[in-house]
This record gives structure tokens, C-alpha cells and sequence, in this order.
């Protein structure tokens, strides 16, 4: 039996190179009659309630925040601007180059993988579409368990679902929303994957002064399981 059971991974900034908002998200703001750095203001400000899933369906959601915005659009504008939105973060997102090989690597040694993410609605529409999909044994979303890391609801319902303990469990992530400690509390060995190229990640709450173990690649994290020994 290998030391871990299974590894979970963060989404954004993690299994995907780094995160800014792209040139597809002023569709959105102009569909709401919203300009693009007042609707991305309050995006960010309210990132952990949308993410909580507090607000709704993603409609009712941006509904909300467009409110905080102090504009009220029409059910026509919002219905064209979650999809709009779907369609952005989508473009946001692109699978690091060795996210599907790092994770058939894994699973071809017997260690189960999984996913936990802080996102909104869109990540669980359009993550079936993407080639690490089949690949993720789990997948645990914010928005649909109603909290936020470093909750431990969330580390704890991924090892439920896999049937292992957070000590048989290795997470990788990047290191937003203190998720790193949170594993860690949650009983789980932590790393953080610092890649080259998350100068400028779009992060909330980072887990700053982080002095665990650390991964450029996640090739390493491959290289990181193999070099436990087993029965450890």
C-alpha cells in the first residue's frame, strides 16, 4: 500500500496555470450596464459569500450582486450575463500542461485523486468538460457544501466519499483561502505548489508565511508519493 491513499488538489491557480480576468468579462458587465471595474470590485468583495452558495442559483446570485452595485437589471440582462460569465471564467481557465499526466500517473500507482475547490457555479458546470474530469474521484465544491476553506467540512467530505482518513491523504494547492493550513488542521499532509507562473494569480486570502513543503511542478507531487515509503 503506498503512504497516501489519495491526493487532492485545488483548481484554480493549482491543476490551471494562473488566474486573471480576461477580456471576456466586460461582455458581462456591459450586458448588466455595469462598468467592468465596479462589477469586478464588488466580485471580488463578496467573493466567499458567492462561493458559500448564501446567495442562490447563479442567477439569483448576480441578481445580488448587482444590487450591492446599486443596479437592478432586467431577468433577460441577467439570464444573458450568468451565461456570459460561464463563458469568461471558462477562458479564464486553462489545465496546467501536466495536470491530466500527473494525475494518470497517480491514479495509475492505485492513489485515488480528488478535487476541492472555493468556486462559483460555473467550475461545477463546465469542469465535465475538461480533460482532468475523468481522472477525479472526487469533487467537492464550495458553492454546493455552503462553506468555504479552511473549513474542515470540506477535507472531511472528500475523504468520506473516498473512504480514506485525512492522514492517508496528501493536498497540493497554491495556498488561497488559508487552504493549506486548513488541510492541515483537518489532519491531512499539506504542499504548496508555487509554479513560476502564479506572479499576478487572481487569490483571496493566501496563505501567506506558508513554511511547509513546496512543489514547482506537479510532476513533483508524483515524484513527492513515490518517495514516501510504503507502509510509512
Amino acid at each position: 500500500m503506498p503512504r497516501y491513499q489519495a491526493v487532492l488538489f485545488d483548481f484554480f491557480g493549482t491543476l490551471t496555470r494562473r488566474v486573471q480576468r480576461g477580456s471576456a468579462h466586460q461582455t458581462t458587465a456591459d450586458l448588466l450596464g455595469c462598468p467592468a471595474d465596479t462589477l469586478a470590485a464588488v466580485l471580488d468583495r463578496t467573493f466567499y459569500e458567492r462561493a458559500s452558495g448564501e446567495h442562490g442559483s447563479a442567477e439569483a446570485t448576480l441578481r445580488w450582486v448587482c444590487a450591492q452595485a446599486g443596479l437592478y437589471p432586467s431577468d433577460t440582462a441577467v439570464r444573458a450575463a450568468v451565461a456570459s460569465r460561464h463563458r469568461a471564467v471558462r477562458a479564464d481557465t486553462r489545465l496546467r500542461d501536466d495536470a491530466v499526466p500527473a494525475l494518470a500517473a497517480l491514479r495509475g500507482r492505485g492513489v485515488r485523486t480528488g478535487l476541492i475547490s472555493d468556486c462559483t457555479h460555473e467550475l461545477p458546470a463546465f469542469l465535465p468538460q475538461l480533460a482532468v474530469a475523468p481522472l477525479l474521484d472526487v469533487r467537492v465544491f464550495s458553492v454546493q457544501v455552503g462553506r468555504c476553506k479552511p473549513d474542515p467540512a470540506l477535507y472531511l467530505d472528500a475523504c468520506r466519499r473516498l473512504a480514506v482518513g485525512p492522514a492517508d491523504c496528501l493536498y497540493v494547492g497554491d495556498g488561497g483561502s488559508h487552504e493549506l493550513t486548513g488541510a492541515q488542521r483537518a489532519g491531512m499532509t499539506a504542499v504548496r505548489l508555487a509554479a513560476p507562473d502564479l506572479a499576478g494569480h487572481l487569490v483571496f486570502a493566501a496563505d501567506e508565511g506558508w513554511e511547509g513543503p513546496v512543489v514547482r511542478t506537479l510532476s513533483e507531487v508524483v515524484e513527492l508519493v513515490d518517495a514516501v515509503p510504503a507502509g510509512c
